[in-house]
């Protein structure tokens, strides 16, 4: 890390960490002692600092709170055996943060300003990092406007903030998924590429109401005809159809999610085929009938590698075989997991060292 940025650090009085039950961490729940906060004032991004965790004072009238112009990302940071402590691919966020930026018409973050923000909280907070399997240290950077005026117009101010989070495991079982084919998620033209905030508040009405009906996610599709497959809940989906990795092309409507590239770069390496196109509903439906379909599961950064049990589509339900047997998702986990904690040389200078 380099020391280019003038950080000021306000360290706390007080550490939680010594209350904190780290064999009982509900993912985002538990916040650790410092943020980082800057804000963009005058055209520039300005007033570094770290602080103690804890409430922000903001106006009623603020533009994120009326208008949407709010978005984040999310990342982690690993510790390995040796004491080492990595963040995994923090360049690719960098990039997206910049994408959603854009398209919520807000001011872009230099890389650097990013990767050493980050890199400085997660420094001072690095004994909130699990050394458990499986365990990380969360990570969410986000941005949001700040100028107080009632008006559907680009805010001049700003504020950019980190949190931290010491978490578990995001999903402890297999998930029983349903393909929505009513409600939509994101619709070509809008900002579905995009971490806005408004996107994953659209989602929860549906996701209540699957998780009403007994299931664990949503498999959204497109929004004109319900025809072709694009994310899983909040993270990425990925098959194994007839012994191809087949996942959506990433477009305005689905997330370039950094687990998802990983995972097709691992498989590139492997000599397995991969096709980035339009999944459609009925060829992975077909292929759960005939067992084509030999691996189903999300991508992300919370989720990692969350493999699917079932899919059901129109009322019917279709089992896949169980996860312990698929070889591409286990494969891919466990590269995952060893680049990440340390295990295997870091050949792709993946791993951001702090």
């Amino acid at each position: 890390m380099t020391d280019t940025l003038d950080i000021k650090i306000t360290k706390t009085k007080s550490s939680r960490l010594e209350q904190t039950d780290f064999s009982n961490l509900p993912f985002g729940h538990i916040f650790s002692d410092h943020m980082f906060v800057a804000d963009f004032e005058d055209g520039e991004w300005k007033n570094f600092e770290i602080v103690p965790y804890g409430d922000i004072l903001v106006g009623p009238g603020i533009s994120a709170l009326h208008y949407g112009q709010s978005f984040f990302e999310g990342l982690k940071a690993y510790k390995h055996h040796d004491g080492t402590v990595s963040i995994f691919r923090p360049e690719k966020n960098a990039a997206r943060f910049n994408k959603s930026a854009e398209r919520l018409c807000m001011p872009a973050m230099p890389e650097e300003v990013f990767l050493q923000s980050i890199a400085a909280l997660v420094d001072l907070d690095r004994d909130w990092i699990p050394q458990e399997a499986n365990h990380s240290l969360y990570i969410r950077p986000f941005m949001f406007a700040t100028d107080k005026f009632l008006g559907v117009t680009p805010s001049k101010t700003y504020k950019y903030m980190v949190l931290t989070c010491p978490v578990g495991p995001y999903f402890s079982k297999t998930l029983r998924v349903k393909i929505e084919t009513h409600y939509t998620r994101a619709a070509e033209g809008g900002m579905g590429y995009a971490k806005s905030s408004g996107n994953y508040g659209v989602s929860m009405l549906p996701a209540r109401k699957a998780t009403e009906e007994g299931f664990d996610q949503l498999i959204w599709t497109d929004a004109k005809e319900h025809k072709y497959i694009e994310e899983m809940g909040a993270a990425n989906v990925m098959f194994v159809l007839d012994g191809k990795l087949i996942t959506p092309l990433a477009q305005d409507t689905i997330l370039d999610g950094v687990t998802r590239d990983t995972v097709i770069a691992l498989a590139r390496e492997w000599g397995f085929p991969v096709e980035e196109r339009k999944v459609s509903v009925a060829e992975i439906i077909e292929g759960a009938k005939n067992g084509k379909l030999t691996d189903a599961f999300g991508a992300g950064t919370a989720a990692t590698i969350a493999s699917v049990g079932s899919i059901s589509h129109n009322g019917e339900e279709y089992t896949l075989i169980d996860p312990k047997q698929r070889e591409f998702s286990q494969k891919a986990l466990k590269a995952l997991n060893d680049i990440k904690y340390g295990n295997t040389p870091d050949t792709h200078g993946w791993n951001f060292v702090v």
